[in-house]
Parts: structure tokens; sequence; C-alpha cells
């Protein structure tokens, strides 16, 4: 029998009634003859109020207690949701990540998936049952309950798909992938394919819509990927393997990311060894670096800059006071008031000049830019939150998107 994984997100189950809906969604595909895996995120804003409860108790709770604590958000919808199927005459069982099999590795808030048991969905669904699994979630080799960061609901449903053999779609809020968030700007065009390299290059820059990593087994795993609102029947994206009937522009996407914390150590004593410390010490406390400047030596010291994620500031805080005890010298300034915009297309690979346009943009509006990075398909600028607005708009008009 066909197979299909549909997800859907906090806003599709964030009421009895709206799931319902999703209930409804489901129901066509099963009557259509499929078997349905449906994976759901917690409702609506449950696991921010479940973080902010945690927040009262410790600035930086232990994540291990985190994890246990944010899990229970997707228990309530899949239990919930189950409930109506079985109030609709239809056979569902719920399962949270451990009961799906689903297998975690890495550190707590922040676990990847390493492997799914999927005999267990198969069983259940050769049974005739619709399954409800608890996305965000799975359990690691010590047993504890893990989560796998925000989108993580995303990933597990693209990696279930993976397991499965079958499609994945993935319901939420928004009619599909824009070329520009359409909140921030309004002209934005939605786009009916996109490719994995620039979807996965777009999440990672910060377009909320697509977690990177479920992404990234879509595209290992050749899953195409449908992305559409999660009621009526308004046409989606998908994301798939590029091909040369997907339209040919130079810049396919722009995304912005406020989620950015800069740091500047400055009089660093200019040597190989010293450098390393830095980025060793980070990466021994899992902080995930982003853009990275040196300045060139003078008088035999370094400026050092890099961006890393809010969140991750108290631990970059103690990072820095053991610096201090080895580097005597260091002065550290922080800066938060940073958007990250970066700009993607596949189109990049083959024509010139995308950087000297951005910058006579930035150049004519008067836009300062602190940090430049670059990939093959993607170029992305630190710049000061209050010309975010002015930039997003002066580069979608210039690049028509």
């Amino acid at each position: 029998m066909p197979m299909i994984v549909q997800k859907y997100g906090g806003t599709s189950v964030g009421s009895i009634e709206r799931m319902k809906g999703v209930v409804k969604n489901v129901l066509k595909e099963k009557e259509k003859g499929n078997d349905v895996v449906v994976v759901v995120s917690a409702m609506g804003k449950a696991t921010d109020k479940l973080i902010q409860m945690a927040k009262k108790i410790s600035d930086n709770p232990c994540k291990r207690e985190l994890d246990m604590l944010m899990s229970t958000g997707e228990q309530v919808s899949v239990a919930l949701l189950s409930m109506i199927l079985k109030e609709y005459g239809y056979d569902s069982i719920s399962l949270t990540g451990f009961q799906a099999g689903i297998k975690t590795e890495g550190f707590h808030t922040k676990n990847r998936i390493s492997d799914i048991d999927i005999e267990i969905i198969k069983k259940h669904l050769n049974d005739g049952k619709i399954v409800v699994v608890a996305g965000f979630q799975g359990i690691n080799k010590n047993g504890d309950i893990t989560t796998l960061g925000r989108g993580g609901s995303d990933t597990t449903a693209v990696a279930i798909a993976a397991k499965l053999g079958c499609n994945c779609e993935i319901y939420t809020d928004v009619e599909g992938i824009y070329t520009v968030d359409p909140r921030v700007y309004t002209e934005a065009k939605k786009l009916d394919y996109i490719s994995y390299e620039e979807m996965m290059e777009l999440s990672s820059l910060g377009a909320g819509v697509m977690e990177t990593r479920a992404v990234e087994i879509g595209c290992k795993y050749n899953i195409p990927i449908y992305v559409a609102l999660n009621r009526g029947n308004i046409k989606g994206t998908y994301i798939k393997e590029y091909d040369e009937n997907m339209e040919q522009k130079v810049i396919t996407g722009l995304t912005t990311s406020d989620d950015v914390l800069m740091i500047t150590i400055n009089n660093v004593l200019y040597s190989c060894k010293n450098i390393a410390l830095i980025f060793e010490k980070l990466s021994e406390n899992n902080i995930n670096v982003d853009m990275i400047s040196q300045t060139a030596p003078h008088d035999g010291y370094v400026n050092v800059s890099f961006t890393t994620s809010k969140e991750d500031m108290y631990a970059v805080d103690d990072i820095i006071e053991e610096l201090k005890n080895e580097m005597k010298d260091i002065e550290i300034s922080k800066e938060s008031n940073i958007t990250k915009l970066s700009v993607v297309g596949i189109g990049m690979m083959n024509q010139s000049g995308v950087a000297a346009r951005v910058f006579k943009i930035f150049s004519e509006n008067g836009i300062e830019f602190k940090q430049v990075t670059t990939s093959e398909i993607s170029i992305s600028y630190a710049i000061n939150v209050m010309d975010k607005q002015k930039a997003i708009i002066s580069i979608a008009k210039e690049f028509d998107l």
C-alpha cells in the first residue's frame, strides 16, 4: 500500500478545532488508500511557555532537564490528535519519539537523529492504524529523552519518510517557500520549486520555514518535500533535486536572521596557538560559530571577531572569562543589534557580480556592513538591525525577488 508522511506545525494543532481540521486532511489521504504517518509539533506556543517556566528557575537551566520538559509539548499533541481520529472511527496510535524508535546522538537540546527503528512504525501501519508521532524528540544511548532543536519536527518527518521511502508533506502557516519572507517584504514571489541545495543554504542562514537538517536528509535520500499551507487548496512549493526546468535566476532567495551575537576580542597576541585556543574552547562547549574575521597583525597583536547565536550568550561569557585568565591583555566587546542578511542562488555559480551589486546598494543607501562570508551559492552580510528593512527592499527590487 502507498505511504505518505505528513507533518503539522504548532499553529496547525494550536487548538482542538484546528486539530479537527488536520484530521480531515489526514483522512483524505487515508481514503485514497494510503498508509499515513502524521508527525506533529507542540500546540501553538507550548514549547516557548515551557522554556519560560524553566527560565524562571535559572537563566541557564540544565539541558538534560530542559529536554525532559520540552518533550512533553509534543506528547500532548499526539495524544489529542489520536483521540480525535478514533472519534472519527479510524484506528490510530500515538507514539513518543522513543516509542517510534527514533535514536539520537549529540548534545542535549541540539541532538541529531542517528537512526530510526522503522519496523515499529511499519508494524502499526500493517495493522491498519494511522500512526501519530511526536516530532522534535528521540532517545539517546543513555536512555535520556532528547530534543532536536528548533524545527526538529520537520527533521523527524523527513527522516521517517526517508526510512519508509515515501514523499513528505510539511503543512505550516505559510503558503510555501517565498523569495523573501512575505511578512517583511509584501511583494515577495512564491516559488513552485526550489533545489535542495538552495533550501539548505536559506535554512542555515535564517529562513524559518524549513529546518536545515530536514532538507539535508531529503537531499541525501532524494525524498521530495512539499511545503504548503495547512488549510485550503493553495498550491505549495516542492523542494527537490535541481533540474533545468527550474527558473534560471542568479538569486533565488533572500533571508535575514536577528539571532546574531557578535563578539570581538581585541589585543590578541598574534600566534596560531592563541587563535586556535579561542575556537577550541568554543568548540568544546558546543558553540556554533558562523562568521569569522581577523584584522592584519599590528605591533604583534590582532583583533578577532566572530558571530554566534544569542542563546549561547551565557556560555560565551563563561568562555571569555577562561580566555582572560590565559590572555591577560585582551579586551572584549559584544554587539547584539546585528542582522545577518544573506542572498542565495545556484545562479551565482555561473554568474559573477552579485557581491558588487549588493555593495553598491549598501553604498547608495548608507548601509554599513561589519562582516561578510561567502559560499558557492550564497553571500552573507552582518549589518545593523536598523538598516534591515531598507536593505531587504533595495536588494529584493534589484534582483526581482
